[in-house]
Order: C-alpha cells, then structure tokens, then sequence
C-alpha cells in the first residue's frame, strides 16, 4: 500500500520524461531525502513501466504510488507556487534561485498550507520555455557553465539533498542505536590529545630529527618545525595516537636490533 505524500513535503514533476531507467532513479533519490509526492507527465513510454520499477530499487513504492496527468497544466492544477529546474538563461522575468534559496521559499509556503511543486524537464531538452513560464521562479544550481547539464536523478537529488537540509538538519546518514551521526571527529575508545600532549610529541620527535641531521640547515629548522607541526596537527590526532607516534620515535630511535628476543 502507498503511503500519502508528506504535506510538508512538495511535490516532484517530471515533465514528459523519456526512459523509465531515469524515472526510477528520480524516485530514489526522492527517497534517499524523504521526498514521496511524485507526478509524472506524458511519459514517453508509457505507464506503468517495469523498468522504472527495476531501477528504484527500495523506492519502488514511489514509482508505484505515482500520478499520472495527461499534460501539465493538469499536473500543476492544485498547486499554489511552481518552481522549474533549468540550467538556461531564459528570456523571462522570473526570479532565479539557488537551490537553497528555492526550497526555503517553498517550505515557508508548505509551512502555510500551501502546496508546492518542482519541474524537471525531459533528459534530452529540459523543460520547454512554456513549462516555464507557469513557473513562479527558476532554480539553477552553480555548474560549471562549460558542462552545465545534469540527469534527471542528478537534478531531483539535488534539490532533494537540499530539502532534507532544511527539513531535518540534524540528520547526518544512518542511524546508530545508541544515537544519530553528528558531523565532526567521532573520538570513542581515546580522547582528542590535549596540547600538551601535542606539544611534547612535537619536542621528541624535533629532537630526533635534530639528532639525525634531518632538520638542516640551521637558517630552514623554524620553516620546516613549523610545517611538521602543522601536518601533525591537521590529523587531530587522539591521546593514544600520540602515544603510539612517541613510541614509534623511540623505537626508531633505539633501533629494532636493541631489545630484541630474536635470535
């Protein structure tokens, strides 16, 4: 059974899209960020198809709980505010948005119980200038102008990544059982170094390296300390990690022949 799209969610038009392949990766990338309205338009071969359903994969829900509309103005009927995706200068007074700023004026609108909808044109023209033009604003995203175009999953994933952004912006990838992903460095059975900690690795291993002429000549030994410490630093090591790189010094230091057991 279909569940009923989110109605804070708007909805995904593909406008006369041709291979069923695209459709069904659309209505993944739908789902990757919690996106579940989807319309189709004049599908060029027909509906239902298989190979739509073949390439959603876990999304085939999506696919199967599609709309089908005969043109778009049908499409579009029940809607308050339409965004079209292109990456075209078009000759109309619209407003263009990054794709950022499109999903915020759309969920400031959803929010308001107004229903939304983004278009996405077919794989081999984009949407046509009328498409366009019932539009409220355009959404472009920042390509390279040498190789501007994007496929059809491309374009609907990133809007969608985008939405999800803004929608649930604590979310970050799959969930533990103990507790969500949070961003940054994930530190579990050793604490982040304290700077002393740092700073004592960093004097042993100079010593060292002054010891065996590498930090040469004089006038160079603050330039190159200086980039060694940053190196270091960059990898934000642990207080284990810095215990494990204090032994390695010490080791190569001794030599692997000292302290040995082997014959």
């Amino acid at each position: 059974m279909t569940s009923a799209p989110s109605p804070s969610a708007p909805a995904i038009i593909l406008v006369e899209p041709q291979l069923g392949e695209n459709i069904g990766a659309a209505a993944r990338a739908m789902a990757n960020f919690g996106l579940r309205e989807l319309r189709l338009v004049a599908p060029r071969d027909g509906w239902p198809n298989e190979a739509a359903r073949a390439s959603a994969a876990l999304a085939v829900e999506i696919v199967d709980g599609a709309r089908l509309y005969p043109d778009l103005a049908t499409a579009v009927a029940d809607l308050h505010y339409i965004v079209a995706t292109t990456a075209r200068s078009r000759f109309l007074a619209k407003p263009v948005l990054a794709p950022d700023t499109a999903v915020t004026e759309i969920a400031e609108r959803q929010a308001a119980d107004l229903r939304c909808g983004v278009l996405f044109g077919k794989e081999r023209t984009g949407l046509e200038n009328s498409d366009v033009a019932i539009a409220d604003a355009i959404m472009t995203a920042p390509v390279d102008p040498a190789f501007a175009s994007l496929n059809l999953a491309q374009s609907v994933l990133l809007f969608a990544y985008e939405w999800r952004k803004l929608v649930n912006p604590h979310s970050l990838g799959r969930t533990l059982p103990d507790a969500p992903l949070g961003a940054g460095h994930r530190f579990k059975a050793s604490r982040p170094a304290e700077r002393g900690e740092l700073i004592a690795f960093y004097e042993h291993l100079e010593g060292e390296l002054d010891h065996c002429g590498f930090l040469f000549p004089p006038e160079k030994r603050e330039t190159m300390v200086n980039n060694i410490r940053t190196m270091f630093a960059r990898m934000a090591p642990t207080e284990q990690e810095v215990r494990t790189l204090r032994g390695m010094v010490a080791i190569l230091r001794r030599g692997p022949w000292q302290g040995s057991n082997k014959a």
